[in-house]
């Protein structure tokens, strides 16, 4: 029997039949995985979407620019005249364009309603700035502006855009964050359920002992048992977070933040490296729990 023993001790047998193969160890730590996992899949989801949006909604007001021009009645249109012809000439600028009375109705209609009577108010023209490639000299257009036209401004969306990115950078620090919280969580469940177990085993251990087995045979079993039972909850909370997210409302034209949280293309694939991680994450755990327990069991 000591021989038989000595062989399992040397790594020649199944280590991991001296664990249980089930009980409450068992489910806690598939049942912590899986859990953990699903919530990493939507933390993943929520980053990438936060990014993807203020990256769009960035990209679409760094194009942009509006001149605001304000001006009495009877110089409104000969002051908007020279405006456009200012920016014909200004290398830089793709496009540019007047909005109409109508076109600033409906600017103005989420905070005034639709019944708002333009002619009686003095509102200023607005006129949309579109840039190339290339872009144009900002500072030098404002020059030529207040030459032009003294009551136009030019407003290039930089206030629009800066808080668009911060938010986006804080989305994506607090995905991390969660995703890294998710994870201790995960290992520290994992780590209980295998103090549990090692406790529970005490006896045995003690008989694997004294038949010749080594501490590492014994962790071995241990952290092989329960590494796979955490792959396998982690497969199956992943599998239950892309069916959730594939669930969610597409995106739609307006670009909602809540239509849009998903993956996208490439993406997809994120989620399938969380079932690895989760798994070195209780190999890791699980092995300094047994070592730590078989210490205090000599």
């Amino acid at each position: 029997m000591r021989a038989g023993a000595s062989r399992r001790g040397r790594g020649q047998g199944p280590a991991d039949e001296i664990v249980p193969p089930s009980g409450h160890t068992a489910w806690l730590t598939t049942f912590t995985a899986g859990a953990m996992v699903f919530l990493c899949v939507f933390a993943v989801a929520l980053s990438l979407a936060s990014g993807r949006l203020a990256a769009r909604w960035s990209a679409a007001l760094a194009q942009t620019a509006t001149i605001r021009l304000s001006a009495p009645p009877e110089q409104m249109q000969i002051q908007t005249d020279g405006v456009l012809s200012l920016l014909s000439e200004t290398p830089g600028v793709a496009s540019f364009r007047a909005l109409d009375d109508t076109e600033q109705r409906k600017l103005l209609e989420p905070w005034f309603g639709p019944d708002l009577p333009l002619e009686d108010l003095p509102m200023p023209r607005l006129i949309e700035v579109v840039e190339d490639a290339q872009g144009y000299d900002d500072e030098g257009l404002r020059q030529r502006l207040a030459a032009e036209a003294p009551g136009a401004v030019l407003d290039d969306h930089t206030r629009w855009r800066q808080p668009l990115v911060e938010a986006a950078s804080r989305l994506r620090l607090l995905g991390v964050l969660s995703i890294l919280l998710i994870g201790a969580a995960m290992a520290a469940m994992i780590t209980l359920a295998a103090n549990a177990s090692l406790a529970a085993n005490a006896e045995v251990i003690r008989v694997l002992r004294l038949v010749g087995a080594k501490d590492s045979y014994i962790a071995r079993a241990f952290v092989r048992r329960f590494t796979i039972r955490a792959l396998t909850g982690a497969l199956v909370g992943a599998c239950a977070g892309l069916v959730g997210v594939a669930m969610l409302p597409a995106a739609g034209p307006a670009g909602g933040f809540l239509a849009g949280l998903g993956f996208s293309g490439v993406e997809w694939l994120w989620p399938l490296l969380l079932p690895p991680l989760a798994a070195i994450v209780a190999f890791l755990a699980t092995r300094r729990a047994a070592f730590a327990k078989l210490k205090e069991l000599t």
